[in-house]
């Protein structure tokens, strides 16, 4: 079937393993992710790709659907075991094998010429591709939508206001597309169902009515919404970040998407979440680094400093004779497991400071210090 090919966003074969998508969605994340390339649309829209291509072939499934279908099949509504009766009947012979086959208007003029499986399979299963747009009830699109949080909102968690860009029922008409209809007539064509009949091959199927548009309703194309029954608006709403989330992550809204059509539910709104750099916190996975400048007396003799924490400041002891570059570790002062909400640890990488100073006591300071180191300092770098 004919859509995007997941696969080939993300680098894998068809054959790839769960571990291997992973592995080739996280190395694409982090050099098209928005973070790295801010105000690159081509970037943006590349991230967008390859999520929805790990959402996808990361799920068993989905996969499996996706693999048989296409991304048809991924579709709301869609009917895997009435696609494989179709095809089965397809390849059996269809239409008298003619190669092409016609379904009957309302009126005359109204016959729609079909060349093959392909426009058929849209018009049955709901791709609304066709002359056909939908089977009753339908539920709205999920929508997508980034959130910017701040380092510490995210390993703390916390609730942020966010106004966005939606969907909404067009006032003019009420979300039903058509007006100017005293006392609001049902359509005489499906008698005010919405829907009309129709059976082909080994098939009985509904779709929407052709004259109303699928409201039930008589009238005219409503002007303000053009027919479609929508308009676009904002809604502020407050999304909840939970402790501990990662750069990338997906929170799911259920209902906060696009309006469904005809009775049906609204989508979801999965809001991904970008995380802003912190100028000394650094973040891999529940562990928190952060690098700590000490002067070199406070290294030789051994000191407690103040060190900042998420949680706030705590004491930290500098054994005596502490060199540059030495970690040290602060348990559970890391990021909380998103899962387990147990902290990762944080380290705190000390670094020497030699003051910087033309002073002739703190030139002869650092003379004197030179006879306590013993042999090359460099004897192990070589080529």
């Amino acid at each position: 079937m004919a859509g995007k090919d997941f696969y080939g966003a993300l680098g894998v074969n068809k054959d790839a393993t769960t571990e291997q998508i992973k592995k080739a969605y996280r190395k694409l994340a982090r050099k098209y992710h928005p973070d790295v390339n801010p105000g690159n649309k081509e970037a943006e829209d590349k991230f967008k790709v390859i999520s929805e291509a790990h959402d996808v072939l990361s799920d068993p499934e989905k996969r499996k659907i996706y693999d048989e279908f296409g991304e048809e099949g991924l579709r709301s509504g869609f009917d895997a075991e009435q696609a494989r009766r179709y095809r089965q009947w397809q390849q059996a012979g269809g239409f008298g094998g003619q190669g092409g086959y016609t379904f009957r208007g309302h009126a005359p003029g109204e016959d729609f010429k079909y060349s093959g499986f392909e426009d058929v399979f849209s018009d049955l299963f709901g791709s609304g591709r066709g002359p056909f747009p939908g089977t009753g009830p339908s539920k709205g699109r999920d929508v997508e939508s980034s959130l910017e949080v701040d380092f510490l909102t995210a390993i703390k968690g916390g609730t942020t206001r966010v106004t966005l860009q939606t969907t909404r029922e067009c006032a003019s008409c009420g979300g039903s597309g058509r007006i100017n209809a005293p006392g609001n007539p049902v359509c005489r064509t499906c008698n005010g169902t919405g829907q009309t009949r129709v059976a082909q091959g080994p098939f009985n199927f509904n779709q929407s009515c052709r004259d109303c548009g699928g409201t039930g309703r008589a009238g005219e194309p409503c002007t303000a919404c053009r027919g479609s029954g929508l308009m676009n608006g904002t809604e502020t709403i407050d999304v909840s970040i939970p402790v501990g989330v990662k750069n990338g992550s997906r929170i799911r809204l259920g209902g906060k998407g696009e309006p469904g059509r005809n009775g049906g539910a609204p989508g979801d709104l999965y809001v991904v979440i970008r995380v802003r750099p912190h100028p000394i916190f650094k973040r891999d996975g529940d562990t928190l680094t952060l690098d700590i400048p000490v002067s070199v007396g406070e290294a030789m003799n051994g000191t407690e400093i103040t060190v900042p924490t998420p949680g706030g400041p705590v004491q930290l002891k500098i054994p005596k004779g502490t060199r540059s570059g030495q970690r040290l570790r602060l348990k559970g002062k890391g990021v909380p497991n998103l899962k387990t909400k147990v902290p990762g640890d944080m380290f705190v990488t000390v670094r020497v400071q030699v003051p910087k100073s033309d002073d002739p006591e703190a030139l002869s300071a650092a003379e004197k210090l030179e006879r306590f180191y013993q042999g090359d300092l460099r004897k192990d770098i070589r080529l």
